[in-house]
């Protein structure tokens, strides 16, 4: 895909369910700035910038993060966000919410597109346990090659990201363990005139980490599950059902699974267990194969 390529035509998906999903087992319940991001609220509408830390491609934000802010602007529940376009860094957006829906838009147009869900049962996939999650972390192939090196959730480079290591525990399956940095939490006092990302699903000061975040931990896990080093890829939409937020200083563990692919589009899954191995949150990811060059 040429560089100057108008990116959106890929990411205009229609409706579908991910082939297989049936069988999921559903299981028995120098660093970088790490000052945390903020929302101007005005109304219906929010102003905001994706600083660089939270890159997926050198150059647009990473994809769960992305749909993370939106998914934060919704009711507390499940959601699903398609991205039209690759999200601009350091930008001025505006995020509108309302009705059950919320949308991105930026200076070029829509960025992205959020509406409220039901529940993602087929998404649900079996835990693995923090050893054995730890023990595929150093397999995790994007420490050799990896398309986006500077990639928020799983980028060896970004040493502001969350630095998730998902390797195989077998075949279309990856594992890896998330402990959440104290900056991934709202602020106790964030002022009168911000709003801090992800305050409707976490009261500030009490550890929960920030909607957006939870969002990012789910995304690569997922991609990592197929060829990204053969076959690069983008997020091209994610649904994500948060049933208990994930605290900060606590050991998690985030497990994808591959559902099947179809022409550019590949389908995956994802889980967040705590170290007990109950499920906290699940997604559901679809991913639209790219010439990584068009974002460099």
């Amino acid at each position: 895909m040429h560089a100057h390529q108008p990116i959106a035509t890929w990411i205009h998906l229609r409706p579908t369910r991910p082939p297989d999903a049936s069988r999921i087992h559903t299981p028995a319940v120098a660093r970088e700035p790490r000052t945390a991001p903020t929302l101007t609220p005005m109304g219906a509408e929010r102003h905001l910038r994706i600083e660089r830390r939270f890159r997926g491609p050198a150059r647009s934000g990473n994809g769960g993060y992305t749909a993370g802010l939106l998914g934060a602007a919704l009711e507390p529940g499940t959601a699903q966000v398609t991205l039209r376009r690759p999200p601009p860094l350091e930008t001025d957006l505006v995020l509108t919410s309302g009705d059950g829906s919320a949308t991105l838009t930026g200076p070029d147009g829509v960025v992205a597109d959020a509406t409220e869900l039901g529940a993602l049962t087929e998404a649900r996939i079996e835990p693995v346990s923090v050893d054995e999650a730890r023990a595929v972390e150093s397999s995790y192939k994007g420490l050799v090659n990896h398309p986006f090196p500077s990639c928020f959730a799983c980028g060896p480079d970004n040493t502001g990201g969350l630095r998730l290591r998902p390797g195989l525990v077998g075949p279309g399956r990856t594992a890896c363990t998330w402990t959440p940095a104290t900056d991934l939490a709202p602020a106790a006092d964030p002022g009168d005139d911000t709003v801090e990302l992800g305050d409707d699903m976490a009261e500030p000061g009490d550890g929960a980490v920030a909607t957006p975040y939870v969002w990012a931990a789910l995304d690569c896990p997922g991609g990592w599950t197929a060829d990204l080093e053969g076959r690069p890829m983008v997020l091209g939409r994610l649904a994500v059902a948060i049933d208990s937020t994930p605290r900060t200083g606590q050991t998690y563990v985030v497990v994808g699974q591959h559902l099947g692919d179809e022409g550019r589009k590949t389908f995956t899954a994802a889980g967040l267990y705590d170290a007990q191995g109950r499920l906290l949150a699940s997604a559901r990811h679809t991913w639209i194969a790219v010439d990584p060059a068009a974002f460099e």
